[in-house]
């Protein structure tokens, strides 16, 4: 078999007392877009701030690649090629559009400090390469009549849309979506899902997305896990999850089997 692109086993995740993830195991294979469910308090951001590395995991290894990243210093894990939104947008408010796109690619710059004085033509290439990026993820995304706008003056929706391109434009092999439709209207969390599967698509990469908006998740995502008070009591594809006993006592409720 295919080795998964990112590995979890056994991850369980303490703040004093609380449990926060009990012993999770959770695989995502190349291409696929897999979703990570539950109420709030489930644990589910928890599982994303151990993968990037904001949280030292108790117990259990998280490999990527092949690789264990579980002790891996967080602004490493970039450049290995995991990228990630959050539920509450975080981005550099009083930059551009523009800019938090260019800041985005840091990590991927080739020149280093002394190498760029002493290369210019190099740097002026780099730079050049890195707002050509930029501006082809705002062009995807839409974003090219804010493109000079600051950050902080843009709509909420806005804003999620140019982390996303702060994302993409790192390159990434594996995108983490925290909550990605969340004020989103049932029109535009379906064209959310369209933009989801065209970036899958043309950056060949795979998604793991946390979410709370169930048609959302049943219609785009492959598989899914679900956690309940840091514990996975169910995996599978959307129609299993749907029909879980456990899930639909715990989450879903009657109403939504039939999404």
């Amino acid at each position: 078999m295919t080795q998964p692109l990112l590995e979890i086993k056994n991850l369980t995740m303490r703040f004093g007392g609380l449990v926060a993830v009990e012993r999770l195991d959770l695989t995502v294979n190349a291409g696929e877009i897999v979703g990570l469910i539950g109420p709030n308090g489930a644990g589910k951001t928890t599982v994303f701030n151990c993968i990037s590395r904001f949280y030292n995991p108790e117990r259990g290894t998280i490999h990527f690649q092949g690789r264990d990243i579980t002790r891996v210093p967080s602004h490493e894990i970039i450049r290995l090629g995991i990228a990630r939104t959050f539920q509450n947008v975080e981005l550099c408010r009083s930059m551009t559009v523009l800019q938090n796109l260019l800041l985005g690619q840091h990590v991927r710059m080739r020149s280093g400090v002394i190498r760029d004085g002493l290369r210019l033509s190099e740097t002026t290439r780099s730079e050049r390469e890195a707002i050509q990026r930029a501006m082809d993820i705002i062009e995807l995304l839409d974003l090219m009549p804010y493109r000079h706008y600051p950050a902080a003056v843009l709509p909420f929706g806005l804003q999620k849309m140019v982390e996303l391109g702060r994302a993409l434009v790192s390159q990434p092999l594996l995108l983490l979506l925290d909550e990605p439709a969340a004020g989103a209207n049932a029109h535009e969390t379906r064209r959310l899902a369209d933009l989801i599967r065209d970036i899958r698509e043309q950056f060949h990469l795979s998604i793991l997305l946390v979410e709370h908006d169930m048609t959302f998740v049943m219609g785009l995502c492959q598989r899914l896990y679900v956690l309940d008070f840091g514990r996975k009591i169910a995996e599978g594809t959307p129609e299993e999850i749907q029909n879980h006993p456990a899930v639909i006592e715990a989450y879903l409720g009657e109403s939504a089997v039939a999404l």
